[in-house]
């Protein structure tokens, strides 16, 4: 049996184009690492990078505030772009927690990112009944609160399928790119939407964790989400369309618009790193 065959996901590395993306990914991430500022200030980067991978992460799901007003927040509660936020902060804290636990498990993982995304508040009087839906897949009849992707919902029981080989694939590990990897995993996500909410966010939380496991990215600065938010919401939809389509074609287009996320997220925390640079020079 040939590798392709036993690991498609290495399958897909090689499709035309995503090669380069790797390359340009990795290329990108290397000069990052390599700025004389990550010596010493590195936590800095890690925490401005999950702040502004966390605004953009909700940007997409419809909760576009500036990054200063994320900054000065500190009370998520109110309405539901308020909860969004909320919700974009506690997971890019948390993605960095769960890596161990993503390679064994990546269910019991992605059943964590929905509780921590729906956050104490929820859980109670807001959510009502709805309470027991919260870090489980959702069930028959329970609906999607999804406000950007509209693509036709798969059933439980397909959700379910396809849950199990997703996390067969993570377990197994492989040789696809950790760009691949993550690209499969957020769309995956986006299209099952597996939770009866967050799964916007929560899909981009597993690119990142992904990302940051895979060793591409391990201090975790170099934020896709802001990237994703930054191609627009209209780009992110067109791709996303492509993984959809499971042709060779959109399955690298979409890789590729994963790749340049994680560009325009290397030249966020470059501009924050030339900022500390200036700022103590």
């Amino acid at each position: 049996m040939s590798t392709h065959a036993s690991d498609p996901l290495a399958a897909l590395g090689s499709l035309p184009g995503v090669t380069d993306s790797v390359d340009s990914v990795r290329k990108a991430v290397d000069r990052v690492y390599g700025h004389r500022v990550m010596r010493r200030r590195s936590n800095e980067i890690t925490s401005e990078a999950a702040l502004r991978g966390a605004r953009g992460s909700a940007a997409l799901s419809g909760a576009d505030w500036a990054l200063e007003e994320v900054r000065r927040r500190t009370d998520f509660s109110g309405d539901a772009e308020a909860r969004t936020v909320g919700a974009a902060l506690r997971l890019g804290a948390e993605a960095g927690q769960l890596l161990s636990i993503w390679r064994q498990s990546p269910l019991r993982v992605l059943a964590r990112l929905h509780l921590v995304a729906v956050g104490d508040v929820a859980l109670g009087a807001a959510l009502g009944e709805a309470g027991d839906s919260v870090g489980r897949p959702r069930q028959a009849g329970e609906s999607v609160d999804e406000p950007l992707i509209e693509a036709p919902l798969p059933d439980p029981a397909e959700v379910a399928g396809r849950l199990d080989g997703l996390s067969e694939l993570i377990i197994a590990g492989g040789a696809a790119p950790a760009l691949v990897t993550a690209a499969v995993v957020h769309g995956e996500l986006l299209a099952l939407r597996p939770f009866t909410s967050y799964n916007g966010l929560i899909a981009r939380a597993a690119e990142r964790i992904v990302l940051i496991g895979s060793g591409l990215d391990p201090k975790s600065i170099c934020p896709a989400e802001v990237g994703h938010a930054e191609q627009g919401r209209a780009a992110y939809v067109a791709a996303f369309e492509g993984y959809l389509s499971g042709t060779p074609e959109g399955m690298a287009a979409w890789i590729a618009h994963c790749g340049r996320a994680v560009e325009l997220g290397v030249r966020e925390s470059t501009a924050v790193c030339e900022a500390l640079q200036r700022g103590a020079a």
